[in-house]
């Protein structure tokens, strides 16, 4: 998606992708982060902060999730923050039946320069961070989550291994030069390095507040292999994860097993 500041139409836009991919044979759908709303500045979103279970934006989750029947990774939207002044960066899983199933609360906030760009960020202003791993037993899987900037810290990841991780869902919005540069790499390092799918959703194009983000949005296998990618703007991918596959690489390519240092809790 390259979601814009109109709330309405980018929750259509959502659904409508959401159902398109239903219709191609998807069981699973993991949406872009801020999918709902990108404004003219960071602090525009703590207009739409919700309470935990109650709000539009979770009750849009739910009810696609259970009209087309898919489990549903909601992006991120903003929840409410102990600082009153913030928000959290949440990603609600829905099951089939639009039942919550887990949240996940953005670790690790973009707050970086740069240069060749004239651009500057600070998540932090506005958010708030939270301090716990997410990994999910689905009908896939053991799921991951995590959102965006989290891809640069592999020791996470790590972390959503040791509790099971089959499966990432990876919701994102890298910038242009970044996302150049790096995402690709990094999304298909996290699929090597942990024999795990990566489903990396991101944002891409250009938005209302002059912020461009890179797109790219791709399922990786256990070997690194893309799969599926869409560039630029409004779409989706979809594909088959392969569970038999997944067990034979894991099996014959054992780099899990072979670990010597682990990752402290």
């Amino acid at each position: 998606m390259a979601t814009g500041p109109n709330v309405n139409a980018n929750l259509f836009e959502a659904e409508r992708l959401i159902k398109a991919a239903k219709e191609r044979g998807a069981s699973l759908v993991v949406l872009p982060e801020n999918f709902a709303f990108m404004g003219k500045r960071d602090q525009d979103q703590l207009a739409l902060r919700e309470e935990d279970g109650d709000g539009p934006l979770q009750a849009f989750l739910a009810r696609v999730a259970k009209q087309q029947g898919v489990w549903l990774v909601g992006g991120t939207i903003p929840l409410a923050a102990h600082d009153a002044s913030k928000i959290r960066a949440a990603c609600l899983v829905f099951d089939d039946r639009g039942e919550r199933v887990g949240r996940y609360d953005k670790v690790h906030l973009f707050d970086v320069c740069l240069p060749e760009g004239g651009e500057r960020y600070q998540e932090s202003a506005t958010i708030e961070p939270g301090d716990e791993i997410v990994v999910l037993d689905t009908p896939f899987g053991r799921m991951g989550v995590a959102v965006c900037y989290d891809l640069r810290f592999p020791e996470m990841f790590r972390r959503m291994l040791d509790s099971g991780m089959e499966i990432l869902a990876l919701p994102s919005a890298f910038t242009a030069i970044t996302g150049k540069a790096h995402w690709e790499t990094l999304v298909r390092a996290r699929a090597i390095e942990n024999l795990a799918y990566v489903i990396a959703a991101a944002q891409g194009g250009f938005h209302i507040n002059g912020r461009e983000t890179h797109g790219h949005s791709m399922i990786v296998d256990p070997w690194g292999t893309v799969l599926a990618h869409v560039p630029r703007g409004s779409g989706f991918i979809c594909c088959a994860l392969d569970d038999d596959y997944q067990d034979s690489v894991r099996r014959n390519f054992p780099t899990i097993e072979h670990r010597r240092l682990k990752c402290r809790p």
